[in-house]
């Protein structure tokens, strides 16, 4: 029987590029159904009490930038820490998977080739033609792009961050099993152990 994982995320995350592919590899030996939520993290931060980096103190963006040198060690995963076309716009990018879920499509290969467009290949996802050039790249229909352009996915869009406010969701990537948040990729190993034990998930108090 498939358990389901809610993965709240942005393309705009490198924490989240850097737990992409263990989470994948978590998922396929463990045979859980990841369910894709891409939320934006402005507004997110705004209602939860998160800082976006540019209003962080100097120390803790510093440590940042230590932090993502030890993961990229730790994870084996090559990628640029400030990458040419960062910060941007993520709201098209993010929307483009929840159109690719509506549709009908896996979204995991293309999670996967957009944040590799953002950390690795220095493509901007800020542009509709390299969305499209992605959608192409992956032999998706480019409709997936008008559709991630309309209202009914920005209400998606606008939904995951309900979703995400209601379940104790404050940042990217957070993994939501049973009810019970792992936030930062930081916390796959604690993730995987909670799948392997298949205990009752932990309640705060």
């Amino acid at each position: 029987m498939f358990r389901t994982l809610d993965y709240y995320f942005s393309i705009h995350s490198p924490f989240a590029f850097l737990g992409n592919e263990a989470l994948a590899e978590i998922a396929r030996r463990h045979e859980v159904q990841v369910v894709y939520r891409p939320v934006l993290l402005g507004p997110l931060f705004d209602e939860t009490g998160g800082l976006p980096l540019g209003k962080r103190h100097p120390a803790r963006q510093r440590y940042r930038l230590v932090e993502m040198q030890r993961w990229q060690e730790r994870r084996g995963v090559a990628f640029n820490l400030m990458p040419l076309h960062w910060p941007f716009d993520p709201a098209l990018a993010d929307r483009l998977v929840i159109a690719a879920v509506e549709a009908g499509f896996d979204p995991g290969a293309l999670v996967g080739r957009l944040f590799a467009a953002v950390w690795q290949r220095q493509e901007n996802l800020a542009e509709t033609a390299t969305l499209l050039a992605v959608l192409q790249e992956l032999g998706l229909p480019s409709d997936i792009l008008v559709e991630a352009s309309g209202q009914k996915i920005a209400g998606l869009y606008e939904e995951n961050r309900r979703r995400a406010v209601e379940s104790d969701v404050f940042g990217s990537p957070s993994y939501v099993l049973d009810g019970e948040v792992f936030w930062g990729q930081d916390r796959i190993e604690l993730l995987e152990q909670a799948l392997s034990s298949r205990r009752r998930p932990y309640r705060p108090g």
